[in-house]
């Protein structure tokens, strides 16, 4: 994580970001919050990410008191002050107010915090497990990218464990949702898929992006409609866009395919077949 972060607007030292320990945001997870893609100073997709980001907010009950375009300038003001070019954002909207259960104070109130980080790694390959933790596509969170993360972060970390880089995570009714921490796109005699959002996956900006512009089709399927793809693909703001190698013990093609050049060009990671 880059040394200054933008809090409401201020810039300060990533180790002086406070928010109040008896509030909403703290004792329930209460805020939303979007990663986004900086490339050559520019933020991929940002439109996408204020408009997931506000909707996501209106749905927890978060006001939404500043612009697009102030949260923009924000965002490019942190950028000068880091002297970064190429780095992921995190805009993270925060209900602060005072927690209602314990405090008998529900006043409102939303704070908002960007950060920078460097990319993340790419390992050469990319290998796949299937979660043991599924998805409840009734649960009000479901399609949200709320700070209450810790379900994904769970799965996503016992993959680790387990010797692998992400997991497949399907819903209570057995239907593939998305990665833990991305989203899931494959290809089947030239056709490509990626699960609806009724399955109760994120409605990510790069998923969105790469409907916009490549003719995929979503829909409600379980787990082997994946297992007999000819390719896979996993998807987010964070990697871009990388080719699956391994589903636990299926081996699949690494292809040449047009969603591999949508994203800027050091988006992109395709890898030799091993």
């Amino acid at each position: 994580m880059h040394k200054v972060a933008l809090i409401n607007g201020k810039l300060t030292s990533v180790n002086d970001v406070t928010i109040p320990a008896v509030s909403a945001a703290a004792m329930y997870g209460h805020g939303v919050f979007t990663t986004i893609g900086v490339y050559d100073e520019e933020p991929f997709l940002i439109d996408k990410h204020w408009r997931r980001l506000s909707n996501n907010a209106g749905k927890l009950g978060i006001d939404v008191d500043m612009s697009f375009e102030q949260v923009e300038s924000w965002l490019r003001q942190l950028l000068d002050a880091n002297s970064v070019n190429d780095c992921r954002a995190r805009v993270t909207l925060l209900g602060s107010g005072g927690a209602g259960l314990w405090t008998g104070r529900s006043q409102k109130r939303t704070d908002v915090l960007i950060v920078l980080g460097e990319r993340l790694e790419r390992p050469k390959t990319l290998r796949l497990t299937m979660s043991p933790y599924t998805i409840n596509p009734r649960s009000p969170l479901a399609g949200v990218k709320s700070c209450n993360y810790l379900e994904h972060l769970i799965a996503y970390e016992d993959a680790k464990r387990r010797g692998f880089d992400e997991a497949v995570r399907l819903n209570e009714r057995g239907e593939v949702t998305s990665a833990a921490m991305a989203n899931i796109f494959w290809l089947r005699d030239g056709k490509l898929f990626t699960p609806s959002l009724e399955t109760g996956c994120l409605a990510g900006t790069t998923r969105e992006f790469i409907l916009e512009n490549v003719k995929g089709e979503e829909v409600s399927v379980g787990i082997d409609a994946l297992r007999s793809a000819d390719a896979a693909f996993i998807c987010s703001a964070g990697i871009g866009i990388r080719q699956v190698s391994v589903l636990n013990d299926r081996q699949f093609d690494l292809v040449d395919h047009k969603i591999l050049d949508l994203l800027p060009p050091n988006t992109k990671t395709r890898m030799s077949a091993r």
